[in-house]
């Protein structure tokens, strides 16, 4: 069983910057990729970005490209998402994911375990 717990989030103006962290459990954390997704009121939730299971391949979502940055340190099995630049349209519930292969996804069905997810509010 794998628990992944997020935390960073918060209220913060546009500009601004967030890091969220993702604290896995388990020691199969430097085996597979990783990702971050979000959800915003009404919506699908959709892909942010991925990092590949030893950090040196990542994916962003076009949306974020620039101002986001996605981290892993697989010897504290924490994975992190540099968030700057942040506009009033990245308010969502941001999600960590486990994927069940080694290559950074954007697809959410490459993902089999989630976190409980932490709110991000960027006012305007």
């Amino acid at each position: 069983q794998v628990q992944l717990i997020e935390s960073g989030g918060g209220l913060v103006q546009a500009g601004g910057s967030l890091r969220l962290s993702c604290a896995a459990s388990g020691r199969i954390f430097g085996s597979y990729a990783m990702g971050w997704f979000r959800q915003a009121p009404g919506k699908e939730r959709t892909f942010v970005a991925a990092i590949n299971w030893n950090g040196g391949n990542t994916n962003l979502a076009d949306s974020v490209k620039g101002r986001f940055t996605i981290s892993r340190d697989n010897a504290k099995n924490t994975l992190y998402l540099q968030m700057n630049s942040l506009k009033p349209e990245d308010t969502a519930v941001y999600y960590c994911a486990k994927s069940s292969r080694s290559g950074a996804s954007s697809l959410k069905d490459a993902y089999d375990y989630w976190g409980q997810g932490t709110q991000v509010t960027v006012t305007s």
